[in-house]
């Protein structure tokens, strides 16, 4: 804490010091205050200004201090100088005060408390944010709830001081009137409870909520406005229609068939989406054979001699269309027809917002969800129409075998199919603009990532920026920039693989006709329950984001099918609170909740504990002893921030620690669940155990060690 947090903290202890030192709470009670009252009329009278200014600025030392005693120096402001300059003054004090007491309490506990809880008070920042103004103003109403309790509570949010007052100002005011009206007849109370009657304490409720019931008639208005020029069918053909067959559409889909709504699944692609058919399912395939590839270097450590395989690389890529073959029927026309989803194969157009047109024909629904997907970014780069560039959806169609691939990008997806192509047997030369690859990562698993990458062979070229293609001889070759010497490079290639991230499809399917708002990055927007600009259109997955993981689209579904298909009911907002996600290199990289650089950036404080798997008996007997386990608690406590795991298996090892965030459970509560040994998941219980050791009650233990020898006497 700096000196002046200090020389505040101190000014406030002794003002409240002298308080309950010379006991000035005993002329803060209303039998006092109508005793003297005769004397204070009188001095008001030969003083009025200097009364005034003294009355002033008591209000505003009781407020600001929090002090009992506020509502009595109302009634004695209205006794003393009657009901409209009572009421000026005191409004004026009342809300002087209670800024100062909510400036103090951001200047001396907000730092502390951000450092502690700064995830879990971002999200009420982006409350007060949008309806900060309504619920201050709807609290204000409410005399019955403690004004000191408010003012210090929004010292800990980020409510410009400009709003906080004339909120304040205006919210007061009611209940400011009624006690300086009371005061007037000060000699006639016998308790404050006759000021506040039920009634009254009803009447300031209801005007409290009416803001907040006038907000969400706004919305419904806004929303009738959004429908102005379309026309709504009188009834529907449908409950719900969704657009797009991967995660999140089969998941809406299958949702809204369970509950026994009416729903239609349009298609114009492949069912299943890019998981099953170019993303996930296949890259999977391609990292198995890749992985056995690897192993068989492994022989010698593992005791044989001799082993040895050549790569058929065509039998590698048909192998994983087999595998696509066998997942499929999981995504199937036929399974989800029998679920009693409506399966349409055909490209769909909306219309109007309850409306949607495919192979001609025209289809009604109360609500659509739109989980149209991404598709791999492209660059504009000068050439690059002169080479044959792959991407994470066609590299798939190879049969012959790279000798060298260019892979351009350095995340998740790059790194993996790097890797693969180079333990089958390519010569990959992998181009990243940045200074390390997995830049969403903690250096120490970026780095633990290249240095596996460099053992396989793989040529990194970090810092590079790529230029123009070319072509010279028939051999294509791209000019890049080193961005640390500023000279240009050359490398030449004979095939090249584009894994730049994705882009949103936000367009063509009747998107742009309806006006659906695009954010900044790319994606659709959508509010907090997903729905779009239109209250009965929701988004999922990759087209809206915040995350493009194949999890997080089926998560997001549950949401906007339940809120679509019983809106106007009960609503939920989307929950993104623990998200696990995994790249899928060896090491494999997995992760939930806050990295180290992620915790740093928003200022949260933390705690970290690391166990390293080198040190893991299964790992050491797998020949797999590498990695490790990263935990970030709160300071002194085991509560679970992020979890960071560098490993074989570290996407199944991290599901534990996904299961403990969820449900708020911390690392003693791993450290008391029995793991089977030898399993790699005893690397979880390890980690808790490094915790445990590091927080040891030292006090106790001395003297823990002081009876033993106690006994042993």
């Amino acid at each position: 804490m700096n000196s002046r947090k200090l020389a505040l903290m101190g000014l406030i202890l002794a003002l409240l010091g002298s308080f309950f030192i010379f006991d000035v709470g005993q002329y803060l009670n209303l039998d006092a205050l109508k005793t003297q009252q005769a004397t204070l009329n009188a001095q008001v009278s030969a003083q009025p200004w200097l009364a005034a200014g003294v009355f002033f600025l008591a209000y505003v030392a009781v407020t600001a201090l929090s002090l009992p005693g506020a509502a009595l120096m109302t009634l004695l402001g209205g006794a003393l100088f009657g009901l409209v300059e009572g009421f000026v003054l005191i409004s004026f004090a009342s809300t002087l005060g209670a800024s100062l007491a909510m400036l103090s309490s951001r200047f001396l506990l907000r730092d502390w408390v951000q450092a502690r809880f700064g995830q879990r008070l971002a999200k009420i920042d982006a409350g007060i944010e949008r309806e900060g103004p309504f619920y201050l103003f709807a609290l204000r109403l409410v005399p019955a709830f403690p004004f000191f309790l408010i003012n210090l509570a929004m010292g800990l949010t980020r409510l410009p001081l400009r709003t906080y007052w004339w909120v304040s100002q205006l919210g007061m005011l009611p209940g400011t009137l009624v006690f300086v009206n009371a005061g007037r007849e000060l000699g006639q109370l016998e308790s404050l409870s006759g000021i506040l009657s039920p009634g009254l304490l009803g009447a300031f409720v209801l005007l409290g909520v009416f803001p907040l019931i006038a907000r969400k008639l706004l919305g419904l208005i806004q929303a009738r406005r959004v429908y102005a020029g379309w026309n709504k069918p009188k009834s529907f053909d449908r409950n719900l229609v969704v657009i797009g067959a991967g995660a999140g559409g089969l998941v809406s889909s299958y949702i809204a068939a369970a509950v026994k709504a009416k729903v239609s699944l349009i298609e114009k692609h492949q069912m299943g989406g890019d998981c099953l058919n170019t993303g996930c399912v296949p890259s999977k395939a391609l990292l198995r054979s890749a992985k056995l590839a690897n192993e068989l270097k492994k022989g010698e450590a593992l005791g044989f001699t001799g082993v040895q395989g050549t790569v058929d690389f065509p039998a590698v890529m048909q192998r994983i269309q087999r595998v696509i073959a066998d997942i499929e029927p999981h995504d199937s026309v036929e399974r989800y027809t029998d679920l009693g989803v409506d399966v349409i194969q055909g490209e769909a157009k909306i219309l109007t917002p309850w409306t949607v047109e495919v192979n001609g024909q025209t289809l009604s629904s109360r609500n659509l969800i739109i989980a149209a997907g991404a598709r791999p970014f492209v660059p504009d780069i000068p050439g690059l129409d002169q080479v044959r560039a792959y991407t994470s959806d066609s590299i798939w169609t190879l049969r012959q075998q790279p000798r060298w691939l260019l892979v351009l990008g350095g995340g998740p997806i790059g790194c993996e199919l790097a890797q693969a192509f180079q333990r089958l047997g390519s010569q990959v030369i992998q181009v990243e603009r940045g200074g390390r690859l997995l830049p969403r990562e903690d250096a120490n698993a970026s780095e633990a990532v290249m240095a596996s990458l460099r053992a396989d062979g793989v040529d990194l070229r970090l810092g590079h920026q790529a230029e123009r293609f070319e072509v010279i001889d028939g051999e294509p070759r791209m000019i890049a920039r080193n961005l640390d010497t500023g000279e240009p490079v050359t490398i030449a290639f004979d095939c090249l693989l584009l894994a730049l991230g994705r882009k949103a499809n936000v367009s063509g399917y009747g998107a742009e006709e309806l006006g659906l708002t695009v954010r900044d990055n790319g994606t659709l927007e959508t509010d907090e329950y997903l729905a779009t600009r239109f209250p009965n259109i929701y988004a999922v997955g990759d087209v809206t984001g915040p995350y493009q993981f194949t999890h997080v689209a089926a998560h997001q579904a549950w949401y906007a099918a339940v809120n679509a298909l019983f809106s106007g009911f009960k609503r939920f907002k989307a929950d993104y609170r623990v998200i696990p996600h995994c790249t899928f290199t060896d090491p494999e990289v997995a992760r939930v909740g806050l990295s180290e650089g992620e915790a740093q950036a928003q200022n949260t404080a933390y705690e970290v504990t690391r166990y390293g798997i080198d040190d893991l008996d299964r790992a050491i007997a797998d020949e797999a002893a590498h990695g490790y386990v990263q935990v970030l608690t709160e300071p002194g406590k085991d509560r679970i921030l992020g979890v960071t795991i560098v490993g074989e298996h570290a996407g199944e090892l991290l599901t534990e620690y996904v299961l403990a965030m969820k449900y708020n459970m911390g690392l003693n509560k791993i450290l008391g669940t029995i793991h089977s040994y030898p399993t790699m998941s005893e690397a979880n219980k390890y980690a808790a155990g490094e915790w445990k050791r590091a927080h040891a009650p030292q006090r106790l233990l001395r003297w823990i060690e002081r009876f033993h020898t106690w006994r042993r006497s």
